[in-house]
């Protein structure tokens, strides 16, 4: 959604490194070029008049002439005032102390506020209450239908005591704001702890909308009033915002559309115009594109600086701890991988959601935002085919997979050759990097513990393979040089091993049919 005001504040910020001072035209031309990038995003002018004031303002002072690095001073000083026009702190909705929390939906129609009300429902549900839904949009066709099925693909009951309307042709029956009231009673009835009131919407502000929308709040006095906004609708937001907070006094805001491609700078300014905070954002269709608006964690995000925390909490939230600590102990154990281990991470993967959209929230990603943009989800779909297409034994052993079995393997996973070629050689550069990094985890044990070996591993090995090369000390005679190399392991094993001596006819590293490549790590030289 602001991928075009990322890319403008990104390369305005470029232009002032390097500079171990910022002179008074520095900070002009770079508060220009702010002014520039919001007016282009769409943001609201006083929003805009007022932000590029406030950072002129604490450019122009101490804190960045004394700045032991002025452009990184100006980029934090751009990220706490961005911070400040979002909403400043993360809001929570307010639960009730006593009876269900009521939250009620408000907004133009086509905002979105039926689906999101099927999306902010399965958010409650994974926080571990038990919501009801309530269908209180009598007048638009098929608005209780669709509840019903966001309702279903959410696991959360509906309340529709009244059908409502069909098509455009019919008249508009029954009392939205009766069906309120019962849902409310509904739902003290049946224990639920949480309602959410979906309210019918038009396609443009009026008087007849505002009056029913104030009715229903008056009759269930609910804990939370929630805006639902089109992030899309350009520079009317604001309007419809100022207008909705005076016929309803919502408490909150929800942008819904988050994942489109519009500049979305008028939902930015929604908070600030307002007063009254961003809470929730819809990312996607699916029902659990759908997350809590952190002011702080966007104004990053915007700043190409990364959301790595609501990365962390989706990885805690989907990731196995009985996969992960298998893994852990396969990692500690060096043990290794497998295509059935390489299957389990992909899952793992899939289950925190788009590949695409976890990777934007890594720092930098806008340098590489065209790559990402041509990736597609499904190739993770296409490798899971792959490696599904393996049998257990080449799953576990890839070396013995040849050249007929990756044909078999291609025709039935339904790709070519090439793709399958390509599999094997990333899966072979992932087996040395977890090598890699397991030799790394064991080197650097607190304390400086180490394996036996591990250190002096490197460093014998360059010294022996030095002594390898000196022809003087190498005979060329087979026999005799075999006896040589034998003599010099024997000598290793004794003087290397950290429980004591040890002989080579007690240890042979060939009896334990280790991974190729893995005797460097007991200290020997093959």
């Amino acid at each position: 959604m602001f991928n075009s005001l990322s890319d403008r504040l990104t390369n305005t910020f470029k232009n002032l490194r390097g500079k171990g001072r910022l002179t008074e035209a520095d900070i002009d031309a770079t508060v220009r070029e702010i002014r520039r990038a919001l007016l282009d995003a769409d943001v609201a002018v006083p929003v805009v008049r007022e932000f590029t004031a406030a950072v002129k303002e604490r450019a122009l002072g101490q804190e960045v002439s004394e700045a032991l690095n002025p452009s990184q001073q100006i980029v934090k000083i751009v990220n706490e005032e961005l911070k400040g026009i979002l909403g400043g702190e993360t809001r929570r909705i307010k639960m009730s102390k006593t009876g269900p929390t009521i939250i009620m939906l408000a907004g133009l129609q086509g905002a979105g506020k039926t689906t999101l009300a099927g999306k902010l429902s399965y958010w409650l549900k994974s926080q571990g209450h038990t919501p009801l839904l309530v269908a209180s949009d009598l007048q638009r066709p098929n608005a209780v239908n669709q509840l019903k099925v966001v309702g279903e693909r959410a696991g959360v009951r509906v309340f529709a005591p009244h059908p409502g309307v069909t098509s455009e042709f019919d008249t508009p029956t029954g009392n939205p704001v009766q069906v309120a009231q019962d849902g409310v009673n509904e739902a003290r009835a049946k224990l639920h702890d949480v309602v959410i009131v979906d309210t019918a919407g038009r396609l443009g502000v009026d008087a007849e909308l505002m009056q029913q929308a104030r009715d229903i709040r008056d009759a269930i006095e609910p804990n939370e009033v929630l805006f639902v906004i089109d992030a899309m609708i350009g520079q009317d937001a604001v309007n419809t915002a100022l207008a909705f907070n005076e016929g309803v006094d919502f408490t909150g805001v929800v942008l819904s559309k988050l994942d489109g491609d519009a500049r979305g700078g008028a939902a930015l300014s929604v908070a600030s115009v307002t007063g009254k905070p961003i809470m929730f954002a819809s990312t996607g269709e699916g029902v659990k594109d759908f997350e809590q608006f952190h002011p702080d964690r966007m104004a990053s995000r915007i700043l190409d600086m990364g959301d790595v925390l609501t990365l962390i909490e989706q990885a805690e939230a989907s990731w196995d701890k009985t996969e992960a600590d298998r893994m852990a102990k396969k990692f500690m154990d060096q043990e290794e991988f497998t295509f059935d281990d390489f299957l389990a991470q992909m899952q793992q993967i899939r289950k925190m959601g788009s590949m695409k959209k976890l990777l934007m929230m890594m720092p930098g990603a806008a340098q590489i935002r065209q790559q990402l943009d041509n990736f597609d989800d499904k190739e993770i779909d296409r490798v899971e085919a792959i490696v599904r297409s393996m049998t257990p034994h080449e799953r576990v052993a890839p070396k013995i997979i040849n050249g007929s079995r990756r044909a078999r393997i291609a025709k039935g996973s339904g790709v070519t050759v090439s793709e399958v070629n390509q599999l094997m050689e990333r899966f072979a550069q992932a087996q040395k990097m977890m090598k890699k990094l397991a030799a790394g985890n064991m080197a650097g044990m607190p304390g400086g513990m180490q394996m036996p070996g591990m250190a002096a591993a490197g460093g014998a090995k360059k010294k022996n393979k030095g002594k390898n090369n000196n022809k003087k000390a190498r005979s060329g005679n087979p026999a005799k040089r075999a006896q040589q190399e034998k003599a010099a392991s024997q000598k290793q094993a004794t003087t290397g091993s950290a429980f004591g001596q040890q002989s080579q006819q007690d240890f042979n590293m060939d009896d334990l049919n280790l991974p190729k490549g893995f005797e460097k790590f007991l200290g020997g030289d093959k």
